[in-house]
């Protein structure tokens, strides 16, 4: 069969979209390009089709009909733990995702609350301060490279909520670059067995943030926080039937919460930027939304609700650009979807890259329209149907949180700054990496002359 052929395959399985290599099939394209390989998996079959990578069969499902049953059918048909082993060696089996059903529900119900109302707002007051601290780092006038500004203060804000305001001190290393080696250690696709040395580093990352993380764990519970923070609640918590939560369970708690509350909003809110300031008549309308808040210091979540278009805007973001660009389960079970067989041990791929942009589902899909969400029942079927925080029960347990820091930090500096993108289509970063503009995506900004806070 030729390289560029579509391969239509036997005993009813999806076909498989062309370019696949002899032997190596399609991982170098997926190691390279996957949205690339993904959008023309499309084109050229469908919703459904199928890739070839060595030792493993995959299929791609696309569009929010797929969508609803990948997420659906997680822990039923398709396993989220089976489908991320590198997650169970950067973290430790059977903790949360890649526990079994009932202790993932187990975990999920000590995280929960702690991403909802009052908790939340709590997060506030961190937020402005960082925020606030962010400012007077950059001054009245200047450039800077937009992830490795907004990447750092991402996490100082994660950190100081989840770890507590004395976390600095207690880290020896620079703690952003030490997640993003932590970060880089992480390949969905490349065998656990083969050292790579992202992977190497990574691995040496992890252990180092472990034994951090660890050490701040036993100082709480040696000498408990009043009033507690998040972690002081962590320490504290037990399960449903009265058991403590064993510190492993709790360092990788804390080790995954402040990963992805970097890793993703990172990107998101990179992003975000980038799209207003391709459309500045949009961050026109986020200043005259927030025009009437008090972000010096007095905003509660009442006051976050408020900031509507912004919230479009970062969902308008999220369409177009999510982070998290491919998501994987595997099959455990033999089942038929759309009268193909898919057998079981299939990797099941939905691709939030490129389902977020098929024409038949999204009005002009390719443009930066953050109405869309704002037309009432039209509004609520586009804010359901996105998943660049994943969904069903496995849906982001911090997604909340992630929004409304993003708010927050965004609307204060568009309210502080003029924003200028020097680097007008920035691209993102390549391979299967959590999908960040890549550099150079430079932003020149002078403060603002009638600055309100």
């Amino acid at each position: 069969m030729a390289r560029g052929a579509t391969t239509v395959l036997g005993d009813g399985l999806p076909p498989r979209v062309s370019g696949a290599l002899p032997l190596l099939g399609h991982v170098v394209e997926v190691a390279r390009a996957p949205v690339g390989l993904i959008e023309r998996g499309h084109r050229e079959v469908g919703d459904v089709f199928s890739l070839r990578l060595p030792g493993k069969r995959a299929v791609v499902l696309l569009g929010a009909r797929h969508n609803r049953f990948f997420f659906a059918e997680t822990d039923r048909k398709l396993s989220i733990r089976t489908a991320y082993p590198f997650f169970e060696r950067m973290f430790s089996p059977g903790f949360y995702f890649f526990a079994d059903p009932d202790e993932y529900r187990r975990q999920r119900e000590i995280v929960v609350p702690r991403f909802r109302g009052r908790e939340l707002d709590g997060y506030l007051a961190v937020v402005l301060d960082e925020t606030a601290a962010f400012e007077r780092h950059l001054g009245d006038a200047g450039e800077f490279e937009l992830t490795d500004e907004l990447g750092p203060l991402v996490m100082r804000i994660a950190a100081r909520c989840f770890l507590g305001p004395d976390f600095g001190s207690r880290m020896d290393r620079d703690f952003f670059d030490e997640f993003r080696r932590f970060s880089a250690g992480m390949n969905l696709f490349a065998p656990q067995w083969l050292p790579l040395p992202s992977v190497l580093r990574g691995n040496r990352a992890r252990d180092r943030l472990r034994c951090a993380l660890g050490a701040l764990v036993r100082a709480r519970r040696a000498a408990p926080l009043e009033p507690p923070d998040l972690l002081q609640a962590l320490v504290g918590a037990t399960y449903a039937d009265g058991t403590p939560v064993p510190d492993p369970v709790l360092v990788n708690m804390i080790l995954l919460f402040t990963w992805a509350g970097h890793e993703t909003t990172t990107g998101h809110i990179s992003w975000a930027l980038v799209d207003l300031l391709r459309h500045p008549d949009h961050v026109g309308r986020v200043r005259a939304e927030a025009g009437g808040l008090d972000l010096a210091g007095g905003l509660d979540l009442t006051d976050v609700k408020r900031m509507a278009h912004l919230d479009n805007c970062l969902h308008e973001t999220e369409r177009l650009h999510p982070v998290a660009h491919v998501l994987a389960r595997q099959a455990v079970e033999t089942f038929r979807l759309d009268g193909h067989v898919i057998p079981e041990g299939t990797v099941v791929i939905a691709a939030p890259s490129v389902s977020h942009r098929l024409p038949g589902e999204h009005a002009r899909p390719d443009e930066f329209r953050p109405d869309r969400f704002a037309d009432g029942r039209a509004g609520r079927r586009e804010r359901q149907s996105l998943i660049g925080f994943g969904g069903g029960l496995h849906r982001c347990t911090g997604v909340h949180f992630a929004y409304l820091q993003m708010k927050v930090v965004l609307a204060r500096l568009l309210r502080r700054y003029d924003f200028t993108l020097l680097d007008p289509d920035p691209r993102p970063v390549r391979g299967m990496r959590t999908k960040w503009p890549a550099a150079p995506c430079r932003v020149r900004y002078a403060r603002r002359g009638q600055a309100v806070v």
